[in-house]
């Protein structure tokens, strides 16, 4: 007995162990040294959810308690887990088909059915191995292309924001802002300033200036010296400590909370503690069709390019100590909304525009998501749906303002393309992106001119049986003037032999 007992020890051991040291990891991944700054950038990408959660509550009547709910759980999940600030954002393409004008709009169990199936593919894609299969397939100068088209949409819609009054419900601008106001032009160009000057022209780890990187490897000798734990640490190598004067993100959320009570003092009339109850939907199978066709279709490539391979590799290249795979990020963007869509959750994804986003205003591991996470479930325990009002009084040019800079981070990102090949790549995906509206589109369009320069790049011999074509194409299609403009310079060159 003493002799089984002895041998279960070692194992037991191991197993503590291992436990501990998992545990210790995921302290690590929420752990900072300035708590400010982690919640500053936790607010970095509200510039994409407050608005199309507005829309989707006003317009299909999702419930704003529940997505709070939801949303809430998966940000402090996915916070610990991975230790960068992942974001979690609405599916834009589901969304926009949803609030799309006309009769046809989708109801909440088809915006529902869509949500879970773009969630069961893409949990298939990444637990079968395929996503990583994609990731590996798509090159670089693609996937910067995707980013940039994005980051740039990003920034036209923010200076749709700033500029033009928002309905959100119609999913169009409204006329010109007014210069003054509390949701004038001038506050909306403040807040621009104010960003400036607490973060920086941003950038990440490839926009350092020469006197960031001396600072930057002195503080890493210096950290050597004294045995710190560089990873810890909640500023990215080579960031110089005076670039952040204060937290913008927190200062631009107050204003907006304050001036939103301003605008319309009824709001706090209309707050009622308690959450919202929670039901699960009743999807048939025309909803099962309809949200399948008509969202989830749609949705798809923008996933996989956008909310897993980008994403992935921003994370990557912002964070190179935390690897972040394909696998864990696909299986992660399916188990979300393969849980709260039955219960009415507004279907999301992960971002790399919300990724820039919380990155620019300051957030360094998974302590940003964590912290927005919980100010969510504490806002849907307490008051539920009766937000709802709270945030339609919120200034949309701030808003705007939130997510220019974080479209300029992401777009900022593809400044590694430098060979003319990988640009011209990525310039040709962004703008069939952009002009046609469909990353899908410019996505096939930049795999489509990888290709064709990869062949061109293939030796000029050709093999016999397709020099055999050439030549007797050549030859059949040749005109009669050419065959007389040729047999007239056999006669020159042989004048010219004789000479």
């Amino acid at each position: 007995m003493d002799v089984f007992r002895n041998s279960q020890e070692p194992f037991g051991r191991q197993r503590r162990t291992t436990m501990r040291s998992y545990g210790m990891r995921l302290r690590d991944n929420i752990r900072c040294k300035n708590f400010w700054q982690e919640l500053s950038g936790s607010l970095g990408d509200l510039g994409t959810f407050i608005p199309i959660l507005l829309a989707l509550a006003y317009v299909n009547k999702v419930d704003l308690g529940t997505t709070l709910l939801f949303t809430g759980m998966y940000n402090v999940v996915t916070g610990v887990l991975f230790g960068v600030p992942m974001p979690v954002q609405p599916m834009k393409s589901i969304a926009a088909v949803a609030i799309a004008e006309g009769p046809d709009r989708l109801t909440v169990p088809q915006i529902m059915a869509a949500g879970l199936s773009t969630g069961a593919v893409l949990a298939f894609l990444g637990l079968s191995g395929l996503m990583t299969v994609v990731d590996k397939i798509v090159p670089l100068p693609v996937v910067r292309g995707i980013q940039l088209s994005q980051g740039i949409a990003f920034g036209i819609t923010a200076v749709k924001y700033i500029l033009y009054n928002q309905d959100f419900t119609a999913n169009k601008s409204s006329g010109d802002r007014m210069w003054i106001g509390l949701d004038g032009l001038l506050l909306a160009l403040a807040a621009c300033v104010v960003i400036i000057l607490c973060t920086g022209p941003g950038g990440g780890r490839q926009c350092r200036s020469p006197r960031q990187e001396e600072v930057g490897e002195t503080t890493r000798s210096r950290n050597s010296e004294t045995h710190e734990d560089v990873e810890s640490s909640n500023e990215a190598p080579g960031e110089s400590a005076r670039k952040w004067v204060a937290p913008a993100g927190i200062l631009l959320f107050l204003l907006g909370v304050v001036l939103a009570i301003i605008r319309d003092p009824a709001t706090l009339g209309d707050l009622k503690l308690g959450p919202s109850p929670l039901k699960l939907v009743k999807i048939s199978m025309n909803d099962w069709k309809v949200g399948f066709v008509r969202a989830a279709i749609p949705q798809l490539p923008l996933s996989v390019l956008n909310s897993v391979v980008a994403v992935c590799k921003l994370s990557n290249d912002l964070f190179p100590n935390k690897t972040v795979t394909v696998f864990s990020v696909s299986t992660s963007v399916g188990l979300m909304n393969l849980v709260g869509c039955w219960f009415g959750a507004m279907p999301v994804c992960h971002g790399a525009g919300g990724l820039a986003g919380q990155y620019k205003f300051g957030a360094r591991n998974g302590l940003a998501p964590a912290l927005l996470g919980g100010a969510k479930l504490v806002l849907s325990l307490l008051l539920g749906s009766s937000l709802l009002r709270l945030l339609a009084s919120f200034p949309v040019g701030l808003l705007g303002a939130l997510l220019l800079f974080s479209g300029a981070e992401l777009a900022m990102a593809c400044r590694d393309q430098n060979s003319n090949e990988d640009a011209f790549v990525m310039l040709v995906c962004t703008i069939v992106s952009l002009s046609k509206a469909s990353a899908a589109i410019g996505f096939a369009t930049g795999m489509l001119v990888f290709l064709l320069l990869k062949l061109r790049d293939l030796p000029t011999e050709y093999p016999r049986y397709i020099s055999g074509a050439r030549n007797l194409v050549k030859k059949s299609v040749q005109p009669d003037e050419v065959r007389l403009l040729q047999g007239h310079e056999d006669d020159e060159d042989a004048i010219r032999a004789t000479r």
